[in-house]
Parts: structure tokens; C-alpha cells; sequence
């Protein structure tokens, strides 16, 4: 199994368009495709693939929150001097426990001298799973509102993926833009991190932090540059950086309306306007991920693996100091 994470430092750069494309692309060259949608808290790769229906709907739930039985509980205080999330507040009188702040860790329910405060598991968001009409799986989950750890959504997509792999299959995930715990989960187990930028110092610099974490995981990189005609000149910046980073620039991809307006019709790109200059530079881009990175894997993979995992130094707040 190969599995190609698509990831950014920031949003709207064009994962989303680069994943539906090689999806597809791979899946017509006769591929075993799973598609695994890693933003559990904005997931849209079921829009483009015109999912109508789910084939399977769970909710998942791994996390607990406190609660107070008013029977028992004196209002004593106790739990709202001891919580270390500050997710007990005193409301109209007594003592609340916020659900949408409490992370369930029992410290309230150890201290509180009348037994007053139990556990219950709540739902920490839902799993789907959709077998589309382009003849692949797709696995999807979404968060619920005000719950953490969405992390925790995207391995679990993820290793369900995985289990109904074949040796030959090859898994596209889309990630969550940004460099948060869900796209940490999504690079982690990953074979490669296709990342995508834009000529601007913004994506330039969320490029190198995305880069960082790819490293610390070891991977294969390779870069796409999207709407390269938009800043042509700060392309070269881009394309300076991969060089010294040793990221295999694959292709770049010109600004097209025909993009915007496939999203809002909520089909492919390639589908809907497959003559259009991004269709047809993204179609190039699969190709060449096809040709150099999959029948070409360990030549490429050696070729552009990291010579050293990036260090990781964990910035340590002592209690008292802020963040």
C-alpha cells in the first residue's frame, strides 16, 4: 500500500482540486484507489465527488466529559478550585461543568468529597463512509461542535483505509490545511507529502512549516506551485526554496475561473471542464506522480527522502508564564 498525504500550511491553495484530480486520474489508469478525506472539520471531498448518500454513518466516541448529580453535590467548590481546564464555573449559584471545555481527565470527580461527579462518554464526532459512483471508497469523518482532538477522527479514517487495503492499493488523503494535530495524523504513516503552495510570502512560509513536520516523519516530498501566473516573479523564490530542501518540484498549475466554478457545481474539475488549462496542468501533474513517484517509488523515494528527520523542540510554558 502506498499512501500519498496532500498537505499545505494554509488553506484555500488547491489540496482539495490536486486530490480529486489524482483520485480520479489513478483510478482510471486502473489503480486500486481509496480516497480518505483528513479534515474532520471542514471535509468537502464528498461535494466534489457528488456523494449523495453514505453507505456507512457511525458516530464515534472516545471521550468522556463530567458531570455533576445535584442530588449529591453540596456546592462546595471543590471541583472548580481543582480543574485544571476551567471548566467549572459557578452559574445562577452552583456549580457547572462546562461539556464543551471539560476533557473528562476525573481530577474533579477524584477531588470531590461527596462522590457527586461522574463520567459519561459523549459522541466525539461521526465516521462516513461512501463507495462513490467513480468506483472507489471514500472514507470521511466530521467533528462535532466544540469537541478536541480531531486528530484522533482523522487515524481512525485512516486506519480504516488502511484495513480494506489491498498490497497494490493506493490511498489519497486530503488534508486539513494549517499544521494542526489532524495534519499531523494525516503525514503520519504516510509514504509521501505532495504539498501544494502559492507564489506569496504567506504560502512561502506556511510551506516551510508544513516541510518541517514532513521531515520529522522522514518523507518524500514533492511541491505543486497553483496559480503560478498570478505572482510569476516570486515563483523562483519557491522553486529556490524546494532546491535547497531537496523537494521534487512536479508541475505548477495557472489561475483558471473554470476552477471556482466546478466547486460551485460541485463536480470534478476534470469532469466538468476537462479542456480547461488547470484540467489539463493538473492532469499532467498525475501523470508525472504516476510515472516518477508510484512506478518510480524507490528511486524517488530515495532520491528525496530527508537526509535527517527535522528536530523537534517542544516549547515548554512553566505554570504562571504565558503562552
Amino acid at each position: 500500500m502506498l499512501e500519498i498525504a496532500v498537505a499545505s500550511g494554509k488553506g484555500g491553495v488547491g489540496k482539495s482540486t490536486l486530490s480529486s484530480t489524482l483520485i480520479l486520474y489513478l483510478k482510471e489508469r486502473g489503480y486500486d484507489i481509496i480516497a480518505v478525506d483528513a479534515d474532520a472539520d471542514a471535509p468537502n471531498l464528498h461535494l466534489i465527488f457528488e456523494v449523495e448518500r453514505w453507505d456507512k454513518e457511525e458516530p464515534y466516541s472516545d471521550s468522556w466529559v463530567s458531570e455533576i448529580d445535584y442530588f449529591r453535590c453540596v456546592n462546595c467548590g471543590i471541583c472548580h478550585n481543582v480543574c485544571t481546564y476551567g471548566a467549572v464555573s459557578l452559574v445562577e449559584g452552583r456549580y457547572y461543568i462546562n461539556p464543551m471545555i471539560c476533557e473528562g481527565c476525573l481530577t474533579c470527580s477524584l477531588a470531590c468529597p461527596e462522590k457527586a461527579i461522574r463520567r459519561k462518554r459523549v459522541n466525539r464526532g461521526v465516521i462516513r463512509l461512501s463507495y462513490t459512483k467513480y468506483g472507489f471508497p471514500l472514507w470521511t469523518s466530521e467533528l462535532s461542535p466544540g469537541r478536541p482532538n480531531s486528530g484522533r477522527l482523522v487515524t481512525e479514517i485512516k486506519n480504516r483505509a488502511k484495513a480494506m487495503a489491498k498490497e497494490n492499493t493506493i490511498s489519497v488523503v486530503d488534508s486539513a490545511a494549517g499544521i494542526g494535530c489532524q495534519v499531523i495524523s494525516s503525514l503520519s504513516g504516510a509514504n509521501v507529502a505532495l504539498l501544494v503552495a502559492e507564489p506569496t510570502p504567506a504560502s512561502l512560509s506556511d510551506l516551510k512549516r508544513i516541510h518541517t513536520i514532513a521531515k520529522q516523519f522522514s518523507l518524500p516530498s514533492a511541491l505543486v506551485i497553483n496559480k503560478y501566473d498570478m505572482n510569476s516573479e516570486f515563483v523562483e523564490e519557491i522553486i529556490k526554496y524546494a532546491r535547497e530542501e531537496n523537494i521534487d518540484v512536479i508541475g505548477m498549475v495557472p489561475y483558471d475561473d473554470h476552477v471556482p466554478k466546478a466547486m460551485a457545481e460541485m463536480r470534478p474539475l476534470i469532469k466538468q471542464y476537462n479542456e480547461a488549462p488547470a484540467s489539463k496542468a493538473l492532469v499532467e501533474i498525475a501523470r508525472i506522480v504516476e510515472e516518477r513517484i508510484i512506478r518510480g517509488w524507490s528511486d524517488w523515494s530515495r532520491s528525496h527522502r530527508p537526509s535527517k528527520p527535522a528536530r523537534y523542540v517542544p516549547i515548554i510554558i512553566k505554570p504562571g508564564e504565558k503562552a
